[in-house]
């Protein structure tokens, strides 16, 4: 049997998701030497999401009263991707705050966050709206690290329920992506990321501040998406985007106030409770309705 290579991204225990080369040489890991061919990946997805539809259902791993619903407004006119609010739409949707705090070291690590969604016939629209005494950017390299810099990040399930498998968004201030979709307890408890998931979607950031200067104090920051609903083609099969339906989601913030080191804190839509494993947790997503 000839030996396939498979790029795998290993993440156990927190949000940096290792490079990990696998060298696959059984029947079961022949799959993923060809998803990256966009047939194998559609039908793929679509096997993962059945099956862990119904793993949820039996395990009932989201309580769906347990979280308000986060109503995601039609959009009734275009929305032009600028990183600002100009279209009354933005004004007519649920602005929701990030009350949940994580990492928190100084008082200056805990920054306000509101968050707003639209949806219209083509498109899923995100907008973020961050106060930062100081903004923060270095990844510039997709699929890299931006989760380290000042970032938003958008996690979406195409069903209402805590699936093991997401769809991940992450952009730093240089627009800089990080695209995946999350697989949880992929093999021996560890969880995966993979990567070659490389969507095409619009984005713009308006900035109050200057990027990687702390000597002065910012204002904030302004994160607009747009992503195409022909990304979710063939997994929205079962709960499409239209009025009603519902999804599981997290809306997440990184917040990286020092100029060297790593160090961020963190702030989420909905409580994670235990930040220490990750916030690749379905099982504490929130759900969305799609209302006009």
């Amino acid at each position: 049997m000839e030996s396939y290579e498979a790029s795998l991204y290993i993440s156990s225990c927190c949000p940096e998701i290792l490079f990990t080369p696998l060298d696959c040489k059984t029947d079961n890991y022949q799959l993923f030497t060809f998803i990256s061919m966009k047939k194998y990946f559609l039908a793929f997805l679509l096997f993962a999401i059945n099956v862990q539809a119904a793993w949820a259902q039996e395990d009932h791993k989201l309580s769906l009263g347990e979280h308000e619903l986060f109503k995601v407004g039609k959009a009734k006119s275009p929305i032009t991707i600028d990183g600002k609010m100009d279209e009354p739409s933005w004004g007519k949707t649920e602005s929701r705050s990030f009350d949940h705090f994580y990492n928190i070291d100084k008082p200056s690590d805990k920054q306000n966050t509101n968050f707003r969604m639209l949806w219209d016939d083509t498109h899923l629209y995100m907008f973020f709206e961050c106060e930062d005494e100081f903004i923060t950017a270095r990844e510039k390299n997709r699929d890299g690290h931006p989760y380290l810099d000042d970032c938003a990040e958008i996690f979406l399930i195409p069903v209402p329920d805590s699936l093991d498998i997401h769809l991940g968004f992450e952009l730093n201030l240089y627009k800089v992506a990080n695209d995946f979709v999350f697989f949880n307890g992929f093999y021996e408890g560890k969880d995966i990321a993979y990567r070659v998931f490389n969507p095409d979607y619009e984005v713009e950031i308006s900035v109050d501040g200057t990027i990687n200067d702390n000597s002065d104090t910012d204002k904030g920051w302004a994160m607009e998406m747009a992503i195409p609903l022909k990304v979710f083609k063939g997994i929205d099969s079962f709960v499409p985007v239209k009025e009603g339906n519902k999804w599981a989601f997290l809306a997440v913030r990184q917040d990286r106030n020092d100029a060297e080191g790593n160090r961020r804190s963190t702030s989420t839509i909905f409580p994670i409770y235990d930040i220490s494993k990750n916030v690749h947790q379905p099982n504490r997503f929130g759900l969305l309705e799609f209302v006009k």
